[in-house]
């Protein structure tokens, strides 16, 4: 090696960069000295009557609205003592101790000013530190203050979290006397919401007129604006006509003709609040094959309903959506490999065109080669994705699409690229993630990325390949054919878990798939068994108990005929049933009260 050469070498070997943490955290620990012993301030805030010596330098490094103010050519750039409008001399204390030390104090009584002075001084660590305190600190006594606040100060997050609690709680927030504090704006948005937990819609009405009455003279102007945010397709005749007969509505003639108005067109675009549905599993009736039936059943409350249909799409692949909406893909009649979306209309309890534009079906051209195709349709993020595994021989695969509302067109997602032939594939969403399971693999799709990854596999043995999945919360659940294995996996963490506590099935023997759901929180097993009297089956339906990992049996009485899951885990979906009740003649109805 030349000499040149060795030294440029040697010089790039010794060059070396070091960093002193001590000096980093010794750094503002000293500049916080130097502000306690009122040493080298070269400036002084005044806010409300109140004096606050300063630094200019670590001011104008904390916060970019003291560094525009300082290096700019306002007149507070040079002048000795600056005035800050319109902040609380206590708050900015608070700020002034953050920007020397790093630490902030929050507490309910001083997070609403806080936030707005960091909100005003642009420090987002405490504003953003403010806002999570507030969305942690929903509750009772506090919601409606924290809604009414984030509502005014654009705080999404704490507005979110606020409307979540009172819509849940509605009926005891609309008792107390914060309810009446709520401008009209913010009544209707809260009484439009679809998920009021109410039981009857008459709850609604009897919490605007306390609202009205509070203050009759300044807000009797105000209910005609309100009146179409009451769904009164939900109400009785009888409940109607008592509305219309009140006081508040003869006493203005607005809100009469709005009433009359409303009442007329019947509002049958509103769909049921959350507190008037029941959630319930969605079986296929497969015992007579020229019926269209289907069986909606909730063994935790003892109800199962079985519907008929005139029409019943013939789904290669079904889902239902975070907003209760149930989706079928269909194979159209006129080319066979063209797939047609349908949709459940809960007011008219039918199946129908969803308007969507059609989408070509995955397949294989022929190579020779033997095909085995799992399709699936999954929501994430309100997207459709429809995506079907190729687990035969050859190169197996995942091809997907997704649906644009916007543009009414199915796009190409990426390709998953599979090693080895595979025997079955479920998919499923949990959080923001779409994932793949198969035989002894799993593979998650980012939506924001557009790619797949490889995640921990449940290495579920068994002598079938199929299993169930659901997902719950941040975790995905699966079992085996069998039923004696069942592996839950956190997303966060990439890990499985075998859960214990297996139920007792007194020597009876799994016939057919089980099949996981989540109905009402809790997790939810479908099994299909061998009778103890011979070759029929039985229905049995376990929950799991997590405090203490073992299976209770719910005794569920499911009506005398055969039933089918149609994807890996039982579809659930929220149901009003005066919806399904509506058409009698289509209705059998078991009732056991437990």
């Amino acid at each position: 090696m030349a000499a040149a050469d060795h030294e440029t070498h040697s010089s790039a070997v010794r060059s070396r960069s070091y960093k002193d943490e001590s000096y980093l955290h010794g750094f503002l620990g000293t500049v916080c000295d130097l502000q306690k012993d009122g040493v080298l301030q070269d400036v002084v805030l005044e806010t409300k009557g109140r004096r606050f010596p300063c630094h200019r330098l670590v001011l104008s490094a904390a916060s970019p609205y003291f560094r525009a103010m300082f290096t700019s050519d306002m007149a507070e750039s040079w002048q000795k003592t600056v005035v800050l409008q319109g902040m609380d001399a206590c708050m900015f204390g608070e700020i002034l101790s953050y920007i020397y030390s790093g630490t902030i104090h929050v507490s309910m009584d001083k997070v609403q000013p806080l936030y707005q002075a960091a909100d005003l001084l642009q420090l987002d660590y405490v504003r953003d530190t403010c806002c999570s305190y507030m969305a942690m600190n929903v509750e009772r006594s506090t919601c409606v203050d924290l809604y009414k606040f984030a509502d005014v100060s654009s705080v999404d997050i704490v507005r979110k979290c606020c409307l979540q609690w009172i819509t849940r709680n509605f009926t005891e927030v609309a008792s107390s006397e914060d309810f009446f504090s709520l401008s009209v704006n913010q009544l209707t948005e809260i009484i439009s919401h679809d998920e009021l937990d109410v039981k009857e819609e008459t709850t609604v009405w009897e919490a605007v007129v306390r609202w009205v009455q509070h203050s009759r003279e300044g807000r009797l102007d105000h209910l005609p604006s309100i009146l179409p945010h009451i769904r009164f397709n939900l109400l009785t005749s009888d409940d109607t006509a008592a509305i219309l007969e009140h006081p508040l509505v003869n006493e203005d003639p607005g809100s009469s003709e709005v009433m009359r108005n409303v009442v007329q067109t019947g509002n049958f675009n509103m769909k049921p609040r959350l507190g008037m549905t029941m959630e319930m599993v969605m079986l296929s009736d497969i015992s007579d094959t020229a019926s269209d039936d289907l069986l909606y059943m909730n063994p935790q409350n003892g109800m199962y309903i079985t519907c008929s249909y005139d029409y019943l799409p013939d789904s290669i692949t079904m889902t239902v959506t975070n907003d209760n909406n149930i989706y079928k893909l269909e194979n159209e009649q006129e080319d066979y490999y063209q797939l047609s979306m349908f949709k459940y209309n809960h007011a008219e309890n039918v199946f129908e065109h969803a308007g969507m534009s059609s989408v070509s079906m995955f397949r294989r051209e022929y190579s020779g080669l033997s095909s085995h195709w799992d399709h699936f349709l999954v929501e994430v993020d309100q997207i459709l994705y429809y995506g079907a595994a190729d687990l035969g021989e050859g190169s197996a695969s995942v091809r997907m699409r997704k649906y644009n509302r916007h543009s009414d067109k199915w796009e190409q997602c990426s390709q998953l690229k599979l090693e080895g032939t595979w025997r079955f594939s479920t998919a499923l969403s949990c959080g923001p993630h779409l994932y793949i399971l198969m035989d002894s693999a799993m593979y998650r799709y980012d939506p924001r990325q557009d790619c797949w990854c490889k995640r921990a596999p449940p290495n579920i043995t068994a002598r079938y390949s199929t299993f169930t999945t659901v997902a719950m919360g941040t975790e995905i659940f699966c079992s085996d054919f069998d039923f004696t294995q069942t592996m839950v996996y956190d997303s966060e963490s990439d890990r499985w878990q075998k859960l214990q506590g297996w139920p007792n099935l007194e020597n009876r023997s799994v016939y057919c798939t089980p099949s996981l759901f989540v109905l009402e929180n809790e997790l939810h097993i479908l099994l299909e068994v061998y009778g103890k009297q011979g070759p029929s089956t039985d229905y049995l339906v376990y929950v799991y108990d997590r405090a203490t990992d073992a299976w209770r049996d719910l005794k569920a009485i499911l009506p005398n005929k055969e039933y089918y899951a149609p994807n890996p885990m039982c579809p659930v979906v929220r149901m009003y049933l005066p919806y399904l009740k509506g058409a009698q003649k289509h209705i059998t109805s078991y009732a056991y009260q437990r």
